[in-house]
């Protein structure tokens, strides 16, 4: 084999023969035939990452100008960057997740819809968004045969559409796998923060003495660092009586059709932030508290903007969301800040607004995988950044 690679570097029948890579090579323990540990594939929030171990393409008679995405050796794209630098050398590729540049190179961008249960049983379906291709290798032989194996790196990143999002900022990283499929998500923040007026400028401040009953609660969610094809979706907003949603007292403000008198919803489905607004209330399991303190959580979906309105029910009033079912094969927890309502006396107290710039904001960091992550608030946690 080695003495085929050094005959073709000699007649000049590679694209591009790289003696000092095959030189190194030739004593490197990755110098062998191909196997599918090789590839390693990063899901990022907006860009794809594969690499790619490059002496076993060298070990079957090929160099890195004769590697491209989905066959597109023309493409100058399509092919990879050799890095000698690092131990193993390998070659890498990266490719936004646009639509444009997936066309450009051949890769294939799926929405698929499943059935779910579990925690998300309420609901009636989950999408997820796959994005797979192949890494080929072309055999520049101009025989009648050949003893190039042909080599094929199959990859693909499986991204979820829906969340379980609350008023502090999420992290969420892409995560590495030395095999061909991965996991990942588009979003790197997702976050939930509550205002004080319709405008969305003045951030509201929970007091410790509680907030006035019937006091209106402006919420944004929003994404960030979200590539431009998806918008947010709210397909349930709801309040429980303690920071673990599945195991307290729930309260829903709306679930599909199904909308609490006092709430309304502005932006849902249209933007890459979503508006929706209710009154303070107590739950009547504290009736017998000065303080009524309860927790809010949103299920949020990305959905591709062609399909938003696709998504959402047909009801009397308009943008308001859709009841899809999820399944929650993992599910990761964090905890939200308390919104608390206060009666003393019989008496009600004023609501209190602060400056934005002492309002504390909840921050965790957790790592989306198979079709859909659960995520809630830190409620131990005082400090983060105002959107």
């Amino acid at each position: 084999m080695i003495r085929i690679v050094q005959l073709l570097c000699l007649s000049g029948l590679l694209l591009q023969c790289e003696g000092q890579g095959l030189q190194t090579c030739l004593t490197h323990p990755t110098y062998r035939p191909a196997d599918n540990a090789d590839i390693t594939v990063v899901c990022g929030t907006n860009t794809m990452f594969l690499k790619v171990l490059i002496c076993p393409m060298y070990f079957g008679g090929y160099n890195e100008s004769l590697m491209a995405l989905n066959a597109k050796f023309n493409v100058p794209a399509c092919r990879g960057v050799a890095d000698w630098t690092v131990n193993p050398p390998v070659l890498m590729f990266n490719f936004s997740i646009s639509q444009e540049a997936l066309i450009l190179c051949g890769n294939n961008m799926n929405i698929t819809s499943q059935v779910g249960s579990g925690v998300f049983s309420d609901f009636s379906q989950i999408q997820s968004v796959n994005i797979s291709g192949l890494i080929n290798s072309y055999d520049p032989s101009t025989s009648t045969i050949t003893y190039r194996q042909q080599l094929m790196y199959q990859f693909s990143c499986l991204y979820p559409l829906q969340y379980l999002v609350n008023n502090t900022e999420l992290s969420v990283s892409g995560v590495s796998l030395a095999v061909k499929d991965n996991n990942g998500t588009f979003v790197s923040t997702l976050s939930m923060a509550l205002y004080s007026t319709a405008d969305y400028s003045t951030k509201l401040q929970v007091p410790q003495s509680g907030l006035q009953l019937k006091t209106r609660i402006y919420v944004q969610v929003k994404a960030t660092n979200l590539t431009n094809k998806f918008n947010v979706l709210l397909d349930r907003c709801y309040a429980t009586t303690s920071p673990y949603p599945i195991s307290s007292t729930s309260y829903d403000l709306f679930i599909g059709c199904n909308r609490d008198a006092q709430t309304k919803i502005d932006w849902n489905g249209i933007y890459q932030e979503a508006h929706f607004s209710f009154e303070a209330f107590r739950f009547v399991e504290h009736k017998n508290l000065t303080v009524s303190t309860f927790y809010l959580h949103c299920a949020t979906r990305l959905c591709e903007n062609s399909t938003c309105a696709s998504l959402l029910p047909k009801c009397v009033r308009k943008r308001e969301v859709q009841s899809p079912e999820y399944n929650a094969s993992d599910v990761a927890t964090v905890t939200s800040v308390a919104i608390r309502t206060r009666v003393e006396n019989g008496g009600l107290l004023p609501a209190r607004l602060v400056s934005s710039a002492s309002i504390p904001q909840l921050t965790y960091v957790g790592v989306a995988t198979g079709l859909m992550s659960f995520f809630l608030f830190d409620w131990l946690s005082t400090s983060g950044r105002a959107q």
